[in-house]
């Protein structure tokens, strides 16, 4: 039985189905309730015994960036 220890969130793209609100901010970082979409993806990876996660993003999505940034 293997076990998955990896997750890989692909984040890359233009979000033009959710035109106008991904004209200010990324889709991953629209807001579910009280969170952004993409933590609440990395929350249930973690909680789901996932030790390896790495978020691909697209040219000038800074904010995913700045969001898990420790500052």
């Amino acid at each position: 039985m293997s076990v998955i220890k990896k997750c890989l969130f692909p984040a890359a793209g233009y979000g033009t189905r959710f035109l106008p609100a991904t004209n200010s901010m990324p889709k991953e970082v629209l807001p579910i309730v009280t969170k952004p979409l993409i933590q609440c993806g990395v929350e249930k990876a973690m909680d789901a015994g996932i030790s390896g996660i790495a978020i691909v993003t697209g040219r000038g999505k800074r904010a995913i960036e700045d969001h898990f940034d420790i500052s």
